[in-house]
């Protein structure tokens, strides 16, 4: 069985910092909600919590970690900026806002990523440039991008002082497998994380996820979080529900065969099987 654990942490590409091999994904989790929810996860033993400013939900991530008994440099924590604010002096302002939404004056996040691909070649660079700043200045200990494919990376090379991306997010899941992309990253040492892992319940009903479900004795979820463990991903499952918090994070105490994820590899539909967005590559 491969020994992974919880408290596992990746290491980043020229970098000390390391990365909690498990992450909580806070998308979409209300404002009333999200405090508790993210307690809950910290309970329940993620050091790890993933946030944006899409999310709209930064300060309240940031008031979890202040009204939670533990350490900050204990808990590795993520958000996202999804476009650039027309400079790069506003640029940097709206990182700078979020990361004292999160870690308070003087704070500090630890990985902010770009969010998406989408703001064009110059909006891309001027994001970055920000982010280098950032972290130049230990306001974010890495930086990365979201949503990027192999050409969004490699258009990076020209003006980047700090590349590769320590990590590039992307949607990942047995229907949205990303082969190029990941293979891609993996050959440069970027940390693959991979969003909506459980692909936001549509496919719990799916047969063969049910049928490899039953031979384990887990939760369909528990497969998908743990098959994504198993491609080197980094899965960031979300949910609200206290008890599927718990469940998510109980992925360590068995090992999907070898027979099996190649069954669940057979599910790949490319970027059919997209809930959100798979990455153009070329």
């Amino acid at each position: 069985m491969s020994s992974y654990r919880i408290t596992d942490r990746l290491p980043l590409p020229n970098s000390s910092l390391r990365i909690p091999r498990l992450g909580f994904g806070v998308y979409k989790s209300p404002i009333h909600q999200c405090i508790s929810s993210c307690h809950n996860a910290l309970d329940a033993g993620y050091r790890h919590i993933d946030t944006a400013q899409f999310y709209g939900n930064e300060d309240e991530v940031g008031e979890a970690l202040r009204t939670y008994n533990v350490e900050r440099s204990e808990v590795f924590v993520t958000t996202k900026i999804l476009s650039p604010a027309g400079t790069p002096e506003a640029t940097y302002d709206k990182l700078l806002a979020s990361v004292e939404k999160i870690g308070g004056p003087g704070g500090y996040v630890d990985l902010f990523l770009i969010h998406s691909s989408k703001s064009g070649s110059a909006g891309r660079k001027q994001l970055w440039q920000a982010l280098e700043k950032l972290l130049e200045e230990g306001k974010t200990k890495s930086i990365g991008v979201s949503n990027f494919g192999v050409q969004h990376i490699e258009e990076m090379r020209a003006y980047a002082k700090v590349w590769p991306p320590h990590v590039n997010q992307l949607e990942l899941h047995p229907w949205c497998q990303q082969r190029t992309i990941d293979q891609y990253c993996k050959q440069h040492g970027i940390v693959v994380e991979a969003y909506a892992p459980i692909v936001r319940n549509y496919k719990a009903n799916d047969p063969t996820l049910v049928e490899v479900s039953k031979k384990y004795s887990r939760t369909t979820q528990q497969v998908l979080i743990r098959y994504a463990l198993q491609k080197g991903w980094v899965p960031l499952p979300k949910t609200d529900t206290p008890e599927h918090i718990v469940s998510n994070a109980d992925v360590f105490g068995f090992n999907i065969s070898e027979e099996d994820m190649v069954v669940l590899d057979s599910l790949d539909q490319g970027s059919a099987g997209a809930i959100v967005e798979a990455v153009v590559n070329e």
